[in-house]
């Protein structure tokens, strides 16, 4: 059995859209996870035309279809930059530095999977050489915010029993601050070398990248003891995609289009509670 979700914009999901599909699906009784935002129904196997469907309603829902069974993951595994929060951390230190617009060209293109992640972090990090160490907790006041849902996605996994953990090609300056707001357990990310209050321009060796987030993902479920199967991951950019692909749900989040490409599970209109309604909470199971 299959479950068909449609996810959209708060107050936006048409409920004749929803029957439509399901009639169109030869679907189940739909269930209504919260009224004008999210509904599924149950399918006995994917329609040969789901594709081409979900390309159809893109800007009216996210529609995705996923088992029925095993949908409560017992593990968050999550991405932080553009993801749990609404930024790329380096490209607002880089603001800072007056270097925005170069770094910010890099970023997205390493994000597509046009550039070699270690090697586009290296070289950005080192426009960053000689900016005062102080500037992090100014970027962290002044610049981030979370991404919508996040807190709620967090909360409810963990009530659940579920374990969050927060793996970024970021900089632990940054993610142990927002790991810390948003409630999970354990963070990972790269290391900004600083020298006399002043940054290096070098991160530190090892770089966490594509492989260190598959890494985290192999040992931090192996430590739970739980499977790969009962994690989901989410994350948006080309060195997310070697977790996506091994988690039991790997989400693209307003995901670059490379990244979209590979991944089965697409939110692009709804915020972090998304996730969410794919594991079947409805709004009123929410915490946070």
């Amino acid at each position: 059995m299959q479950i068909v979700s449609l996810i959209a914009r708060p107050g936006t999901l048409d409920t004749a859209l929803v029957e439509s599909l399901r009639n169109a699906f030869g679907g189940g009784p739909v269930t209504v996870l919260s009224d004008g935002e999210a509904a599924e129904f149950p399918v006995e196997a994917m329609p040969g035309n789901f594709g081409e469907v979900r390309s159809s309603l893109t800007a009216q829902a996210d529609v995705n279809i996923l088992p029925a069974e095993g949908r409560r993951k017992k593990m968050l595994l999550a991405d932080m930059d553009s993801t749990m929060i609404q930024q790329e951390c380096i490209d607002e230190l880089a603001e800072e530095a007056g270097v925005g617009a170069h770094v910010k060209e890099i970023t997205a293109r390493a994000m597509n999977g046009e550039l070699d992640f270690e090697g586009a972090l290296t070289e950005r990090v080192a426009l960053l050489k000689g900016l005062p160490e102080s500037v992090i907790g100014k970027v962290l006041e002044t610049r981030i915010t979370l991404m919508p849902g996040g807190p709620e996605l967090v909360a409810t996994m963990k009530a659940n029993g579920a374990y969050a953990a927060l793996v970024s090609g970021g900089f632990t300056a940054f993610t142990a601050r927002v790991a810390e707001r948003i409630g999970f357990d354990e963070n990972r990310a790269n290391k900004l070398l600083v020298e006399d209050g002043k940054l290096t321009g070098v991160p530190a060796q090892p770089i966490l990248g594509r492989e260190a987030k598959v890494q985290a993902l192999e040992e931090i479920s192996a430590r739970l003891g739980i499977s790969e199967a009962d994690v989901l991951a989410v994350g948006d950019g080309a060195n997310d995609l070697g977790m996506l692909g091994r988690a039991g749900f790997g989400v693209a989040l307003h995901a670059k289009p490379s990244v979209q490409a590979e991944c089965d599970l697409r939110v692009n209109l709804g915020d972090l509670t998304a996730l969410l309604f794919l594991q079947g909470y409805a709004r009123s199971d929410f915490e946070g």
